[in-house]
């Protein structure tokens, strides 16, 4: 398919470094040297959406992408999210505002974001789908798709319905390739028998197969030394066939830099490599408590301000230690220092909005009580 970047790998504008605590303050020089590099090695694929960053990521794009480079060298992508869609106008009034925050002109890759169970009545009510096709007629949005957070049977139903859909993003990684909850390899056979393109969202899972269990970490230097553990998660999404794309939610120029080495020339995995990925899965499984990414989509309307996803890290962190041994770990202070500015675990009241809008469909309420049980003393 001629819209299929000639590289697999994506810059996710999701995770841009901050100068500071507040995600809207982008370290903008840092990300301009990233996005250089990047068109530098051949890369053109840029991931943006409505809320990422604060809602700052679709601004930033203007000043570090499209102010400083011609618009025929870069593709950009972003997204209409059903949060924020309440009316038929609403759907153009976000794009109008999309295209003046990001001075693109147009879209290379428009996607309806995040579409599941609680989302998709909103998208078909305020007929998302056919709007989209009309952005594509009117030379707004050259290519129209959706990414996705449910179960195959879903994915089913919407390509069934709606085979105008060019491409869906999907969570593909190697720990949720057997999920239970995430259902990574059955929903990517569902766009294999549809013959549509995927690009790959949390090859890394936000992070936490970038720094792995000791013993994980062991039998992938012992494969291949030269390979940092993140590009494990990377290039087993890239690896399938049937994914145009892998996006990277790059914070700093070394992760960038990391990306580019092995991606610039792909080599697929072997089949005893994505057997170890495996292996590795298994270990990871056996420790992991919240499988949560740190999107963040869950502390955007908490009405108590927890840093819910911040808690979850340092809550798994605990929970892979000795606490019987260690008594106390500097994880409590972290805590304490976080929760100094935001709510702690204990102010949940328990209103349910952040498992409503949560991508992995986690019981963050239960989840809550473990880490204030765990916390606060």
């Amino acid at each position: 398919m001629d819209f299929i970047p000639e590289k697999k790998l994506g810059f996710g504008l999701m995770r841009l470094p901050q100068k500071s605590a507040d995600a809207s303050d982008i370290d903008l020089e840092q990300v301009k040297q990233m996005v250089d590099r990047f068109l530098e090695n051949g890369f053109t694929y840029f991931d943006t959406a409505w809320m990422y960053n604060g809602f700052a990521s679709e601004s930033a794009v203007k000043e570090v992408l499209t102010s400083r480079h011609p618009r025929e060298s870069f593709t950009l992508a972003t997204k209409l999210h059903a949060g924020f869609v309440r009316s038929f106008e609403d759907r153009d009034k976000v794009f109008r505002s999309q295209l003046k925050k990001t001075g693109a002109g147009y879209f290379d890759y428009y996607l309806l974001h995040g579409i599941e169970a609680g989302m998709l009545p909103t998208y078909e009510k305020f007929d998302c789908f056919s709007w989209l096709l009309n952005k594509k007629k009117e030379g707004l949005v050259k290519h129209a798709g959706f990414s996705f957070h449910d179960t195959p049977e879903m994915l089913e139903r919407i390509l069934t319905e709606h085979p105008e859909m060019e491409f869906v993003q999907l969570q593909i990684n190697y720990l949720d390739w057997e999920s239970e909850w995430i259902r990574s390899r059955a929903c990517y056979e569902v766009c294999v028998k549809h013959d549509k393109p995927v690009i790959v969202m949390e090859p890394v899972k936000g992070g936490t197969l970038a720094k792995v269990p000791a013993e994980a970490e062991e039998l992938f230097r012992s494969q291949d030394p030269s390979m940092s553990i993140p590009s494990w998660g990377i290039r087993f999404a890239a690896s399938l066939p049937k994914v145009m794309l892998v996006l990277s939610g790059m914070s700093t120029v070394s992760q960038m830099e990391d990306n580019l080495s092995y991606m610039k020339d792909f080599r697929p995995l072997t089949q005893q490599e994505k057997e170890i990925c495996f292996r590795v899965a298994d270990i990871i499984n056996r420790q992991i408590t919240v499988p949560c990414t740190a999107c963040h989509y869950c502390t955007e309307g908490c009405p108590m301000n927890i840093a819910i996803p911040e808690y979850f890290s340092l809550y798994n962190e605990d929970m892979r230690e000795n606490l019987a041994e260690k008594g106390w770990t500097i994880n409590f202070t972290n805590y304490e220092l976080i929760s100094e500015k935001r709510g702690k675990a204990k102010d949940c009241v328990a209103c349910g909005q952040c498992e409503e809008v949560c991508p992995q469909h986690l019981k963050i309420i239960d989840f809550m009580k473990d880490v204030s049980a765990h916390f606060d003393h």
